[in-house]
């Protein structure tokens, strides 16, 4: 490149209350899927290919998985590729992000269904395995983010996930039916609360680490 040639330099605005970049009530997650075995191209593509994604936009590339749509659709389709992924007695990781409100972010390349019924869900509701969870929470734009922060963490003692609070991130642990209804409270917090939020979220299963 040239000295005269201009950089393609990005800008993504400034983030404060009420100025989303999208005009669409679009929950966003983008996550990767992670099992420690040998195994893993079969259980991720397999996991990604079981889930019902009629009402999320859905793609996948070489680093993660992303599904954009309504809140609880998204939700449910991360739900379910989880589910599908768990194998007994395999050590596995699911890093997740989830967002809504980004001041970068667009209308586009995404799909919201016109009604609320989940399509995963129903296939399961009543699959059951221990999980153990960080979650950090990023309250964008506002003054008193650290409110918004524990109004979330004490949900989670509500919902009788929570372990401790430890540095840079809130332990959670429970089944996995128990964290993904924690999460869906905590969204739902967070997009009525919130003109931007970023959630991070990693859940473990089958780890061999004692603690």
């Amino acid at each position: 490149m040239s000295e005269n040639e201009k950089k393609p330099y990005v800008t993504y605005g400034s983030c404060a209350c009420g100025c989303s970049g999208a005009s669409k009530e679009i929950t966003g997650c983008r996550f990767s899927l992670s099992p420690m075995t040998d195994r893993f191209i079969e259980v991720i593509l397999g996991a990604i290919e079981k889930v019902h994604t009629e009402k999320v936009w859905s793609t996948t590339d070489k680093l993660s998985t992303i599904y954009r749509g309504k809140r609880e659709h998204v939700l449910d389709a991360l739900k379910a590729c989880m589910i599908h992924a768990y194998q007994e007695g395999v050590h596995m990781t699911m890093e997740a992000t989830v967002s809504k409100g980004c001041p970068g972010d667009t209308d586009a390349e995404s799909y919201l269904a016109e009604d609320d019924a989940l399509l995963n869900e129903p296939e399961i509701k009543d699959i059951h395995f221990p999980v153990n969870c960080k979650i950090s929470l990023y309250p964008m734009g506002v003054p008193d983010y650290m409110k918004y922060i524990a109004d979330v963490v004490n949900m989670s003692i509500d919902c009788g996930v929570y372990d401790r609070s430890y540095h840079y991130a809130t332990i959670l642990e429970g089944d996995v039916q128990d964290l993904f209804a924690y999460f869906d409270k905590a969204t739902d917090y967070c997009g009525a609360n919130l003109s931007h939020y970023i959630l991070e979220i990693t859940l473990s299963v089958n780890s061999p680490t004692a603690d």
